[in-house]
């Protein structure tokens, strides 16, 4: 079992930068699809973004793409999601979240059963 702690959010002014960490303790960590996910108040949970086993594929969401980059760091159990030119609609809580050991996984929410606690993003326009 993996568990998932995440960090570095903050208020940021739009067109501001942030940079989010998921920290993971598991002795496996290159066995899991980590991905992003973000709820913002009144709003269901959706997926930002994913980064697999070895970090050589990556997929977005639409309302993300060409800002945000995912990426992992194997050797420190991290993976990190940089987003540039934030908007006050990227206002949310974000969180971090792995499938089952050894499966893939895509945009569902469902598809993942480990999540971190999440950290708040406040974009001021």
């Amino acid at each position: 079992q993996v568990q998932l702690v995440e960090s570095g959010g903050g208020l940021v002014q739009a067109g501001g930068s942030l940079r989010l960490s998921c920290a993971a303790s598991t002795r496996t960590f290159t066995s899991y699809i980590i991905a992003w996910f973000r709820q913002a108040p009144g709003k269901e949970r959706e997926f930002v973004a994913a980064v697999t086993w070895s970090g050589d594929s990556t997929h977005y969401a639409d309302s993300v793409k060409g800002r945000f980059t995912i990426t992992r760091d194997n050797t420190k159990n991290t993976v990190y999601l940089q987003m540039n030119s934030l908007k006050p609609e990227d206002a949310a809580v974000y969180y971090c979240a792995a499938p089952p050991s050894g499966r893939p996984a895509g945009i569902g929410r469902d598809e993942y059963d480990t999540w971190g606690q999440g950290t708040q993003v406040t974009v001021s326009s």
